[in-house]
């Protein structure tokens, strides 16, 4: 009679590592100029003249003269200038950052026996 026998045990382990990174970002610039420019002139002329006269000479010498004048003169000048300027800016910036990780462990024991028996 022969006999014979084998037994074996063991173990496994493994791992999984996954590593995912984000990084982003985002600027936003904005900006907005208003002009507003207004011209105004004008100019103003009056003159006015009025007269009256009167000159006689008589046979015998005599002599009578009447005179009556007015004179009015006016001038104006205007100008104007109107500036106005408005703005907007405005600038955003945004930065993101993500990571995950994944890790995994994997273990597995076994076990298997061989045995061989002949009578």
């Amino acid at each position: 009679m022969s006999e014979y026998g084998e037994i074996e045990t063991g173990e496994q382990h493994a791992e999984i590592d996954q590593l995912h990174q984000v990084d982003a970002s985002q600027e936003d610039y904005q900006s907005q100029f208003g002009v507003y420019e207004a011209d105004h002139a004008s100019a103003e002329s009056t003159s006015f003249d009025q007269g009256h006269s009167v000159e006689f000479t008589g046979a015998d010498g005599s002599h009578y003269a009447e005179q009556d004048y007015t004179s009015y003169d006016h001038s104006a000048a205007e100008t104007d200038h109107v500036f106005a300027a408005e703005g907007q800016e405005s600038y955003s910036a945004t930065e993101f950052s993500q990571i995950d990780a994944l890790r995994a462990q994997l273990d597995t024991a076994f076990a298997s026996a061989t045995e061989l028996s002949a009578n």
